[in-house]
């Protein structure tokens, strides 16, 4: 806290009258960064392209922050598991939603298969963007195109034959 408020230019007392704690100022530089006070609505009516906009989604202008603080983050909360909960559920519980939400809209319109297993379509959708996020740090990625091709294979996997097309 002395460090932010030293290069802030404001004493420690001003930081704590907005946030009790580090970590409660760590949480809301990561809402901050992960666009979470102003996250668009993913209701195109489209099922296929919310899932794909749900998994693409980053705020622009932050990436390069984001990217660069994620893992000393994620550190530190292994460290703190208090602060690693509240971390999970501020960065994943947001996209977690929209794509359960996208999920069940989709069986209910009879776009995808009417019995799937909303966790497990939940770790097929989120576990490849995780693992080109945090396992392959350093390389190249679209997140976009990722995505797409993420959304797209469940699409062709989960989605009944008269939706399947794209």
């Amino acid at each position: 806290m002395d460090a932010v408020a030293q290069s802030s230019g404001v004493s420690k007392a001003t930081i704590y009258k907005h946030w009790a704690d580090k970590d409660a100022l760590l949480l809301e530089m990561m809402a901050h960064l992960n666009g979470l006070h102003a996250r668009p609505a993913f209701d195109s009516g489209d099922t296929r392209a919310d899932i794909h906009a749900v998994l693409a989604y980053r705020p622009p202008d932050r990436v390069s922050l984001r990217e660069r603080l994620m893992p000393h983050l994620m550190a530190y909360a292994t460290k703190n598991p208090p602060f690693g909960i509240a971390l999970r559920n501020m960065v994943m519980e947001p996209p977690r939603r929209e794509l359960t939400r996208l999920l069940q809209q989709g069986m209910s319109r009879g776009e995808l298969e009417p019995d799937l297993d909303i966790d497990v379509c939940l770790a097929m959708l989120l576990g490849p963007i995780m693992y080109w996020h945090v396992l392959l740090k350093g390389t190249p990625v679209d997140t976009s195109k990722i995505a797409e091709s993420v959304a797209d294979m469940f699409w062709k996997a989960f989605a009944l034959k008269k939706t399947r097309a794209r």
